[in-house]
């Protein structure tokens, strides 16, 4: 049976035994230092108990040492892989080719998105110096991935849900080149979700002060079973920023789907044990979002960015139909709440946020009344109070199915418990016990057995044969046993829990290109010894480490203006504009539309 993994972020260990709980088989985390997201850091013991937590349901623990390297930090990168390592995570999602070439345990590594995994020829290369996951760019079609899927044996995994860099991942530098905070170092400063003006090289202002390069994000809820069939088998929620209302939702409507999925093809199944119960209904449009798109997954589509904000829109909940002094009265189907933080935009397309403060049927009575508001304006809930509340508590159970079978013999008693993984515990007690005086109390012993309360296990079924007088064991050592039965199990199941482990030989291979620009993100000694060694003839150092000459491109991206905006003359038939630059502030950047390979280019002018 072919395995699927549903991948949940973790920011910090609550929020990573949070995704647990609420499906999720396996959740990425940062140490420390060296994860692509600097504000999400976490100390190796708190790996350690995550790992522990996750291994009793067989899920997955992923550390992100996913920034470029420099030389000075070798040496530490390698001692705090042996940590994780040591800590029972089950792989290492990296970016720098030295990681490749390190002495360190035989942990399973993943390649992550920012190598720029875009050809099977880079994939194959990573293949054959034992990488055995590669993360897709989430700029794919299905068939590009089919494609990859065709010419690789490494496992596939794609991001299904959440913010979008707006360039292929590890090939933009704007944010370094602007402020000095590398995305490549896990201190992207988003410039991508700034505001600018579309500007003509006579200077006319073709758009103004809106957000160009700041993407929707991405919702591939209807094309799991798309994604399936063209290979992936781990699906990948981004958010590691993200609060943990968040990732309990997304992670929950996520399992959901790959279980009603399973349920109509028997040949698929979970890569975890457990199963769910949820006290809320998960829906994506009710915790943050930008609205939704679905990228290039079927093909280019207009509608993929935010142009008039970055910031969360939610759900569209009505429209206003009358408007009072200090209230308004909305059309919608939606139940709101006090408490909730309501959004709309205003005759300039700027985003109007407001809390609600008094619901009384229709009329809905805001702590401060906006000014701006007219009839016919949809509003939209950015802040869905009742569900945060819910959030905020104990909102899901995952327990793994089990029976137990008791024998009762003149001499012995003997209790085991088998879970649906088909691992065994049991234990055995001596019958000395007198006879029981009620006919009927072996039902009193399936109950108490039955009571596991707060463990991971639920009990389906209870057996019990008793081949001789009935015994009165009192409830405290039923209960006793029962304990002792539930650790037992769960304590064999973390045992029993297989670490991915890299095979360490190599196949030898040669890299792709030889000739490696700034681009490649070369930034150590380390890197480059392993590139020479493997075929590459010329290697620019990364653009952190020396800023390259002339013409720098900034941002590659399939995302284009010119499309999003309705100007593109190859595919919508419109009048050729000419240059194009993106102003904001002093800074004018230039546009270079690669029509050919479709894709557009951000340039940082020559200073």
């Amino acid at each position: 049976m072919t395995e699927l993994e549903l991948l949940a972020p973790a920011k910090d260990l609550e929020t990573g035994i949070a995704a647990i709980t609420h499906g999720a088989d396996a959740v990425y985390i940062a140490a420390h230092k060296f994860g692509a997201r600097e504000k999400a850091g976490n100390p190796i013991e708190d790996i350690a108990e995550l790992c522990h937590f996750a291994h009793a349901y067989h899920a997955r623990v992923y550390v992100t040492v996913n920034t470029i390297i420099f030389d000075n930090e070798l040496n530490e990168v390698k001692e705090l892989i042996h940590h994780i390592y040591n800590a029972g995570a089950d792989a290492i999602i990296i970016q720098d080719f030295a990681i490749l070439a390190m002495d360190i345990p035989p942990i399973a590594i993943h390649a992550s998105t920012q190598m720029h995994n875009i050809n099977p020829d880079h994939i194959n290369f990573l293949e054959k110096n034992g990488v055995s996951r590669i993360v897709l760019p989430r700029e794919l079609t299905l068939d590009e991935i089919s494609n990859f899927r065709s010419k690789t044996k490494a496992e596939l995994e794609f991001f299904i849900h959440g913010a979008l860099c707006v360039s292929y991942s590890g090939q933009c530098y704007m944010s370094y080149s602007l402020s000095g905070r590398s995305a490549n170092r896990g201190a992207c400063a988003q410039p991508c979700r700034l505001a600018y003006d579309l500007v003509d090289e006579m200077g006319n202002v073709l758009v103004e002060n809106k957000h160009l390069l700041s993407l929707k994000d991405i919702n591939l809820s209807s094309h799991l079973a798309d994604l399936i069939r063209a290979g992936i088998t781990s699906f990948k929620i981004e958010g590691r920023l993200k609060d943990i209302t968040y990732v309990k939702n997304i992670t929950a409507h996520y399992s959901n789907l790959l279980n009603n999925f399973i349920g109509l093809n028997q040949q698929y199944k979970r890569a975890s044990s457990g199963k769910c119960t949820y006290t809320f209904t998960p829906d994506p449009e009710r915790t943050f979002n930008r609205g939704f798109t679905t990228h290039f997954i079927n093909s280019r589509k207009p509608n993929q960015a935010s142009l008039n904000t970055p910031k969360s829109v939610g759900k569209r909940i009505g429209m206003v139909d009358r408007i009072y002094r200090n209230y308004f009265c909305i059309n919608s189907a939606e139940t709101i709440h006090n408490g909730d933080g309501l959004c709309f935009f205003n005759s300039q397309n700027q985003l109007v946020g407001f809390r609600v403060n008094k619901v009384d049927g229709d009329k809905v009575f805001p702590n401060q009344m906006p000014t701006d508001l007219t009839i016919e304006t949809t509003i939209y809930r950015n802040e869905d109070f009742e569900l945060e509340q819910t959030l905020n508590r104990k909102s899901a159970e995952r327990k793994v199915d089990c029976n137990i079978d008791v024998s009762i013999t003149a001499n012995n008693i003997r209790l085991s418990i088998e879970d649906e993984d088909g691992v065994i515990a049991l234990i055995e007690i001596p019958n000395g016990f007198d006879k029981a005086k009620n006919p009927n109390y072996l039902d009193t012993i399936e109950n108490q057995l039955r009571k596991t309360g707060d463990t991971i296990f639920n009990v389906n079924r209870v057996n019990i044969e008793c081949t001789t007088e009935v015994p009165f064991i009192p409830t405290s050592i039923i209960n006793s046993a029962r304990r002792e039965l539930t650790l037992q199990l769960r304590t064999k199941r973390i045992e029993l829990h297989k670490q991915n482990r890299r095979d360490n030989t190599t196949t030898p291979a040669t890299v792709p290109n030889p000739i490696l620009t700034y681009k490649a993100n070369v930034a150590n000694r380390a890197s480059t010894n392993f590139l020479l060694k493997h075929g590459a003839q010329s290697i620019e150092p990364a653009f952190e480490v020396k800023r390259p000459k002339g013409e720098v491109e900034l941002m590659v991206t399939r995302y284009c203006i010119k499309h999003e905006l309705g100007l593109c003359p190859s595919k919508q038939g419109a009048k050729p504009t000419g240059r194009l630059f993106l102003k904001n502030d002093h800074n004018l950047f230039p546009l270079v539309f690669d029509c050919k390979n479709c894709v557009m280019k951000v340039i940082q002018p020559n200073k």
